[in-house]
Formats: structure tokens, C-alpha cells, sequence
């Protein structure tokens, strides 16, 4: 049983590239029994795999004397194997509440910032935990339950990080038996038999009723299933990023993305060919852009469901610009028009919001009418550059498209002013029937709150004759009689 078990954990080492030749390795103890069983394989394997070992537990201060006891059981074990000892500890239950985190993901975020902690100090390359295929098996059904897409059902990876999980294709029962055959006692957690917690319901009753009543060999089943989830994931990983790649815009709010190019997304090499009367699969591949860019704009660990990839969905299907979802990981998602930002909230939110809460910058700068060629007006508030470009319109006409793009000189008087717009700003565009006001103007033309902050006008003689990319003034626009034309460039300083 000892050289077969020996065997199987350093196949699983090898197979995965979990340690190299001359790495330190951290083992995560906690004093339970697999993790016991996992110092007791390792040490026995060092010499051949050319490792040296570490022993690192963190006490998490939940179960009072039970802790401390755990400690000291952890401390004497790594002794009596002759391994240095590094202990951590803090007040879980105070960080949970002081951070509103729910118990367990306080205990696994502190607990994995002590590991990661002594990676970062350069005491070791590697922490080896002793996740099961048992535990494995626990979290796909844990997921299946809770609600998952096929990312879910992926389940625990062998290598994440600096953490490896060298036991993740051993029983829990073939542990036990090592350790009762080399008379090892270890640690029992109580928490773990309360039934109140999900998992310890699917470890003690519905996975061993499984195995009784339906199929023998369902853990081995289950971590088949996650195994070739994984490899799915691997060849989707890479599709979904070809799919994202020059359509998400870095943001100060965060990543955006069209949401067009979410709905329908499109590969390089063209559409997808899709079966008729199949699935959705440009669905198929929109749940998974969503889950990548989550992932992206979180700023911490957080459980994306299946129920939280739909509602983004129904979002962008059906959202109106403003709105926005708070998802796991402190990810906001906001619809700002024909986009989505995928962000932190206080970001998110001034950028879907309607009106900015900061002050948009105030200027007014007076320009004198050019008789020809270009004038420049320098606007440092808003880091832009003007250019007033006299054209001859007569020449001009047979080129341009659209009227709505040039003044004609004559008509302007002045003062001619550049200034911030003003809320109650409106003039009749273009083309238009009826006066409208700025603002209708920039929800119409989806500019998002945050653009409009500072946005140019120029008045002639008190009235808006041009503000920014929104059509000309009709009543200043180049018509059938304009002989000299005034187009208006902005350039970004």
C-alpha cells in the first residue's frame, strides 16, 4: 500500500510539473488528516524528488483551545521529522465582520495571504496543500448545487499559483489507511461534521449515497469530469481572449466593451458557422467573455454563479444606460448606453452615472474671427487643441457629405466664444426641425456623463453655433449661399 501510494502522489507530481529539482516547498498543515498524510509522503519523497520542506500553519482563532491544541500538535509533528515550523494566526471571525465576508471565505483568504506571504519573504517556491480527489469530487457537486457553468464544473485545479495539490488524484480512505498503518494520529476539525455547512452535508451523506445507491465509483467519475472540464476551459481560455482582444477599451472606470461585440461576438477568422436547430453557441461564448472579464476587474476572490453571468446577460439584452449589478469579488458591472464596464464600484459609478458628481471644468475663451486659413485655441482645462480652418466652400460642397459638419463664416458674429456647455444649453441642429437642449443631445449620441464634463460650444453673439462631434447650428450651417466655409478641428493635447 506505502510504495503504491508513494507511486501515485509522484506521478501526480510529475504529470502536472507540480516541483522541481531544489525547490523549497511549504506544506499547508492544519493538523487534519490529509494534510498530515501529505508531510508524511513528502518527506518521504524529498530526498528523490531533490526538494527540501517547510511546514507553515495558520491558526485561524475559531474554535479557542481546539486551535491553540491544533497548533501545538502541528509544531511537535514537524519536529519529530525534523522540518522547520512557520506559524501564522489571526482573528478570522473579527476580519470576517470588520470586511462583511462571510466565515469560511475569511478563513481560505487569510490562510492563503500566510502562504503566499512566505513566497513573497523568498522562504519558499511552492505550498503543497492536501486537497483530495474526495474534495474534488465535494466541489463539483458543491457547485452543481449552488448553480455552474462548465468553468465550475472544472472544479479544483492541480497547480494555481505558487499552490500545488500533490493528493488532488488520491482517496481520502487510502490516507487514512497510511496513517493507521504507520500509527500517525492527526487532528479532527469539529466544524467539519456540521451539517449545517453545505459541505459537510455532501461528504457525509448525499456523496456516500451516491456511492451506495447509484454508482460505486462516482468520486472517480467526478474528478474525470473536472479533468476534462479543465482541458475545455484551456482550449476556451484561448478563444475567448482572440474574441476580447482590441475590443475592450481600458477605462478609468474600468474595461469596457461594446455590447454588440459581447451579444455577438465574432472570432478573427470570421462568424461562427452554426448547426442549425443546435444550441446557442455565440451564447455559449458570451457567458464565457463575461466570466473572463470578471474575473479581469476584480480586485478580490469572489464565487461567480451561473445566476450572476445571466443577470450581466439580461443586463446588456434589456438594461437601460445607468444601471448597474454588484457581483462577487467587488466587481461592478454598469451599463453606460451601448456598453458595459466591467469595474470597482465608485469607478463604475461615476462613469454610469447620468450626472458627474464632480465639478465638469468651467472656460471661456474669446477667439477672433479668421478672414483665412487657421486660427488655434489652446484649452488646457479640457486638454484640448481647436483649429478654426477657413475653406472655400464653393470648392468644398462637391466633397463634403454632410452639412452638418460646417459653419459658414459669413453668419457667425461675434463675440465668437469657446466655453464649458451649460445645462439649458439647446439650438436647433442641423437638418432638424424643432430646438433641442444639449443634454437630449448627448443622450441621443450616447456620450456617457463622464465625456460631457467640460465639453466645448462656441457661441456667436451668445448663441451655440457648434459643440463638439453634435451637428452645427442650422442656423450657422453652410447652405446653397456660403462662400466661405469654417470647419472647427479638435485635437487632443
Amino acid at each position: 500500500m506505502s510504495q503504491k501510494l508513494h507511486e501515485q502522489v509522484k506521478a501526480t507530481i510529475q504529470r502536472h510539473g507540480m516541483l522541481r529539482a531544489g525547490d523549497r516547498v511549504g506544506v499547508g498543515v492544519s493538523g487534519g488528516a490529509d494534510s498530515v498524510a501529505l508531510l508524511l509522503l513528502l518527506d518521504e519523497l524529498r530526498e528523490e524528488l531533490g526538494i527540501t520542506l517547510l511546514v507553515a500553519h495558520f491558526n485561524h482563532q475559531l474554535r479557542g483551545a481546539e486551535s491553540e491544541a491544533d497548533e501545538k500538535f502541528v509544531r511537535e509533528l514537524a519536529a519529530a521529522h525534523g522540518v522547520e515550523c512557520v506559524l501564522g494566526r489571526e482573528d478570522v471571525a473579527a476580519r470576517a465582520r470588520e470586511h462583511r465576508w462571510n466565515l469560511e471565505d475569511a478563513a481560505r483568504r487569510l490562510r492563503y495571504g500566510f502562504f503566499e506571504g512566505l513566497v513573497s519573504a523568498g522562504r519558499v517556491e511552492r505550498i503543497a496543500v492536501g486537497h483530495t480527489a474526495d474534495d474534488q469530487a465535494e466541489t463539483v457537486l458543491a457547485r452543481l448545487v449552488r448553480g455552474t457553468g462548465p468553468a465550475g464544473l472544472a472544479g479544483i485545479y492541480p497547480i494555481v499559483g505558487h499552490v500545488v495539490r500533490p493528493l488532488l488524484e488520491t482517496r481520502r480512505q487510502e490516507l487514512h489507511a497510511l496513517l493507521e498503518t504507520r500509527r500517525q494520529s492527526w487532528r479532527e476539525d469539529s466544524s467539519n461534521r456540521d451539517m449545517a455547512r453545505l459541505r459537510s452535508r455532501i461528504r457525509h451523506r448525499v456523496l456516500p449515497q451516491i456511492e451506495q445507491e447509484l454508482q460505486p465509483a462516482a468520486v472517480e467519475r467526478l474528478c474525470a469530469l473536472a479533468s476534462r472540464m479543465r482541458e475545455d476551459e484551456s482550449f476556451w481560455s484561448a478563444v475567448v481572449e482572440s474574441c476580447l482582444g482590441g475590443r475592450v477599451v481600458e477605462t478609468p472606470a474600468g474595461l469596457a466593451i461594446r455590447i454588440a461585440d459581447l451579444l455577438e461576438p465574432e472570432l478573427p477568422g470570421g462568424k461562427l458557422k452554426l448547426a442549425e436547430g443546435g444550441a446557442k453557441p455565440l451564447e455559449a461564448l458570451t457567458r464565457r467573455m463575461i466570466r473572463k472579464l470578471v474575473t479581469k476587474s476584480r480586485a478580490e476572490k469572489g464565487q461567480l454563479t451561473a445566476e450572476h453571468v445571466e443577470q450581466v446577460l439580461r443586463l446588456a439584452r434589456a438594461g437601460t444606460s445607468g444601471h448597474q449589478l454588484r457581483l462577487p469579488g467587488g466587481v461592478v458591472v454598469g451599463r453606460t448606453f451601448d456598453r458595459l464596464i466591467f469595474g470597482q464600484a465608485a469607478r463604475v459609478a461615476t462613469e454610469t452615472s447620468e450626472e458627474t458628481k464632480s465639478p465638469a471644468p468651467a472656460y471661456e475663451y474669446e477667439v477672433a474671427l479668421p478672414e483665412q486659413g487657421t486660427t488655434t485655441v489652446v484649452i488646457p482645462e479640457i486638454r484640448k487643441c481647436l483649429r478654426l480652418k477657413v475653406i472655400d466652400w464653393s470648392a468644398a460642397a462637391r466633397d463634403t457629405s454632410s452639412l452638418a459638419e460646417i459653419l459658414d463664416r459669413d453668419l457667425l458674429r461675434p463675440p465668437l466664444v469657446f466655453r464649458n456647455w451649460r445645462p439649458g444649453d439647446a439650438y436647433r441642429p442641423a437638418g432638424r426641425q424643432g430646438v433641442r437642449k444639449l443634454k437630449r443631445l448627448f443622450v441621443e449620441s450616447r456620450i456617457s456623463a463622464r465625456e460631457r464634463g467640460g465639453w466645448p460650444v462656441l457661441t456667436s453673439a451668445g448663441k451655440v453655433a457648434w459643440a463638439g462631434r453634435l451637428p452645427v447650428a442650422g442656423e450657422f450651417a453652410a447652405g446653397a449661399r456660403t462662400r466661405s466655409g469654417l470647419v472647427i478641428i479638435e485635437e487632443t493635447l
